[in-house]
């Protein structure tokens, strides 16, 4: 496809602007509805887009080109991503928003090192800074809370359930990477939508959203909708924008969760609260971001001998 840089910088925004504020949004609705209810409500109604799509596209169904193989890593990304999106929620009980998002990187960095063992790629010069940097940057960021990690509590768990969430998230995006030499991202998106829809629903309660207040069923279907919305940009964005420039921008993630939640907490205090940082913490921030920003675009900066 030609390159389309004005829409792909548009689409890559939305997908930052999303998956920066998913995690504030789903804050207030988890007290009231189960993890499991949540997550299957997100992936049912990202199946319901992610068909939508396939059908405005005009794309084939692709059950006649599955083979064996394919099967099998359908079925890991769809228990990756299945995984995932349960221990993300889980950590959102236990810590904030926005210390969640600052782990974020740490899905990048367990995939590239799934790179180096599986597809045999290299991890270069910059990748190895930007490593450092960002391992930096955690333990400024959690400065104050190096006394939570010596024994069990709220917060550890919650750390626990996020790092958790990062690693199981890679054996979706192996899988993900396998299947995309046969199929098209919007193909794998809706198996793997569907997959965990039907994952999910032995153990949902739909009748529980009979019982939400008006506004924590809006949160909700922000979430999900910014499921579709996050995924599906991201995925077109890279079919018309240079990869290395998209993952220029990935890292702004956490800084748009921290912005975000001044911005809601002062909108609707009763709904959502300041975050509670103290200045080494947003400098460790700062510096993570910088880390994963190196380890994406480092290269640039690099002069090869």
């Amino acid at each position: 496809m030609k390159q389309q840089p004005v829409i792909g910088f548009i689409l890559v925004l939305i997908a930052v602007l999303m998956w920066g504020t998913l995690p504030i949004i789903l804050q207030p609705v988890l007290p009231y509805i189960d993890n499991q209810t949540v997550v299957w409500c997100r992936f049912f109604v990202a199946a319901i887009g992610a068909y939508l799509i396939l059908f405005m596209g005009k794309k084939r169904a692709f059950l006649a080109q599955l083979k064996r193989q394919h099967i099998i890593l359908i079925l890991l990304g769809i228990i990756g991503l299945s995984a995932n999106f349960l221990l993300y929620n889980l950590t959102l009980k236990y810590i904030p928003a926005t210390v969640s998002q600052v782990l974020s990187p740490l899905s990048s960095f367990f995939m590239l090192i799934c790179g180096i063992f599986i597809f045999k790629e290299k991890l270069l010069i910059h990748q190895k800074i930007g490593l450092t940097i960002l391992l930096i940057g955690l333990a400024l960021f959690f400065n104050d809370r190096f006394a939570d990690f010596s024994h069990v509590n709220s917060f550890s768990l919650g750390i626990f359930f996020c790092v958790s969430s990062s690693i199981v998230w890679v054996v979706y995006a192996v899988a993900q990477k396998f299947l995309l030499r046969n199929f098209t991202s919007q193909q794998i998106l809706f198996a793997m939508y569907l997959g965990c829809t039907l994952v999910f629903l032995p153990v949902a309660k739909p009748a529980q959203l009979l019982h939400l207040a008006p506004i924590t069923l809006l949160f909700l279907f922000y979430a999900c909708i910014g499921t579709i919305l996050a995924y599906g940009c991201y995925a077109e964005a890279l079919n018309r924008w240079d990869i290395s420039k998209i993952s220029m921008i990935m890292p702004l993630i956490p800084i748009v969760t921290i912005l975000f939640s001044f911005i809601f907490a002062w909108l609707l205090p009763h709904n959502f609260s300041y975050p509670n940082l103290n200045l080494l913490s947003y400098i460790g921030a700062g510096v993570v971001v910088f880390g994963s920003f190196f380890s994406s675009a480092g290269y640039r900066f690099i002069k090869k001998r």
